[in-house]
């Protein structure tokens, strides 16, 4: 059964100045090690900058990011916590990929009950329209875009192998009789609205013990913890760059809020365009918008502009802005009954 679309229930809110030294939401991402995903989380609080957002960036980082890199981020107004490391119950699953495997320690932004809403980002996510009014879904529910299983790394799974994609069901339909019944919704990682709570974290170590790893580690895990309180959004908050190729008649660049830079190759500061799908006009495109946004120096930390002004944009300090209303509605696509999101008109 599709969920069923849920409303905000609000048509509009008055533009409200809140000061608050700590704000009741936030945008938190992760980090780990001493690579160059740095300039990821550089691009992305200076992204979450340029489109206004209100409210302050959390990394939660890991103990082996050195301290270089952690002064980065505070001189561009990220709030950073260190996190230890969760390591899943056995070592004996072959992942897609092996650095997936830290990627268990996300589940440790649980804890950050300092907050009443977070809107988990991947480092390698750019935000190019405010999604701040993401934060008024109503509670109770585990928000996240629908992933696709039509690239090489699900070859494993037998959506995959039958060419079966949640995104398009209608061009290949799931065979119950041979399979079973069609299998839950299942969502990219990569981007979540949910609620911190420490009950949930203790749980989620808990069920995290029992369940053994698979190929997507944390990704796999959030989706069976959270496949009953699933709320799919449109891709527009979460455009993974395989959905360019494999279902463009889904894709309106010109809505789009949300770019996940996950595709092989594609990450911006990495980016030679030589890898396969690469050399598209559109994905340069996209990796030269991540770039102005990242080279904007005026997009840097200022502390005194963003104090006057009252914005968190990232700083972590001032008032809150609330959005001004919620009369849009986000559109249903395909079979599935998407969350009617708040409008950031």
């Amino acid at each position: 059964m599709a969920p069923e679309i849920v409303k905000s229930g609000v048509d509009s809110v008055g533009f409200t100045k809140t000061p608050l030294s700590q704000p009741s939401r936030a945008f938190v991402t992760f980090l780990a090690g001493n690579g160059d995903y740095v300039k990821g989380v550089v691009g992305l609080i200076k992204g979450l900058r340029k489109v206004k957002s209100a409210y302050p960036l959390v990394v939660a980082v890991l103990p082996d990011v050195p301290e270089d890199h952690r002064e980065i981020l505070v001189s561009q107004g990220c709030i950073v916590r260190e996190i230890e490391p969760i390591y899943p119950p056995q070592n004996n699953t072959q992942f897609a990929h092996a650095y997936y495997v830290i990627n268990y320690s996300k589940l440790r932004i649980w804890e950050l009950v300092e907050y009443e809403k977070l809107i988990y980002l991947d480092g390698d996510i750019q935000v190019f329209k405010n999604i701040d009014h993401l934060f008024d879904l109503p509670n109770g529910y585990f928000y996240a875009v629908m992933d696709c299983f039509c690239e090489a790394s699900w070859s494993k799974t037998p959506q995959y192998k039958i060419g079966y994609c949640q995104q398009c069901p209608e061009k290949v339909q799931w065979p119950t009789a041979e399979l079973g019944p069609l299998p839950s919704l299942y969502f990219n990682a990569g981007f979540f609205v949910y609620e911190p709570s420490i009950p949930t974290y203790h749980d989620i170590l808990k069920k995290l013990q029992e369940t053994p790893p698979t190929s997507f580690a944390e990704q796999d895990f959030l989706n069976m913890y959270f496949k009953d309180k699933f709320k799919p959004l449109p891709i527009d908050y979460n455009l993974v760059l395989a959905f360019l190729w494999r279902h463009p008649e889904k894709v309106d660049l010109n809505k789009v809020r949300v770019v996940h830079y996950c595709a092989a190759g594609s990450k911006p500061w990495r980016f030679t365009g030589k890898e396969e799908n690469m050399e598209r006009e559109d994905i340069k495109m996209l990796v030269k918008m991540w770039w102005d946004v990242y080279n904007d120096t005026s997009l840097d930390y200022n502390p005194a502009a963003e104090a006057a002004s009252g914005g968190g944009g990232g700083g972590g300090g001032g008032g809150v802005m609330k959005p001004v209303s919620f009369r849009e509605a986000l559109s249903k696509a395909g079979v599935v009954n998407y969350v009617t999101a708040p409008s950031a008109a």
